[in-house]
């Protein structure tokens, strides 16, 4: 039971990062506005592209983990990996974004990906 909940979860994780990574490139300024720090109108366009390429190879590193190696390598990777969302709590917190998207968003998804690494730690 443990097994396909690990590995559940870590795949749902690494997939819905690709998607926020590919929002990233199609609709970047609803991206923007949903990661808690809206982008300018006429600008950002750097900004917007690097936070996509990011989550994109973030996810996507992830899944070749979970389906070309073991638990331990997956579980180590969502560890570290969850230095990001974290940082994006920082990140939303120091330029205008709202406590409930640094919090709410950010930090909750640091806790699951925290979740993932301790029960692929645990398979």
């Amino acid at each position: 039971m443990l097994i396909p909940l690990a590995y559940g979860l870590a795949v749902v994780l690494d997939l819905f990062v690709v998607f926020i990574g590919l929002r990233f490139f199609f609709q970047p300024q609803a991206a923007a506005a949903g990661y808690g720090v809206p982008a300018k109108q006429d600008g950002d366009p750097a900004y917007l592209t690097v936070k996509g390429l990011r989550d994109l190879v973030s996810g996507l590193l992830g899944l070749a983990l979970l389906a070309f190696s073991n638990a331990e390598a997956a579980a180590w990777f969502m560890l570290v990996i969850s230095l990001t969302p974290l940082g994006d709590t920082v990140i939303v917190l120091r330029n205008g974004g709202t406590k409930a998207a640094a919090f709410g968003i950010h930090a909750a998804t640091a806790a699951v990906v925290l979740l993932s690494a301790v029960l692929l730690f645990a398979v």
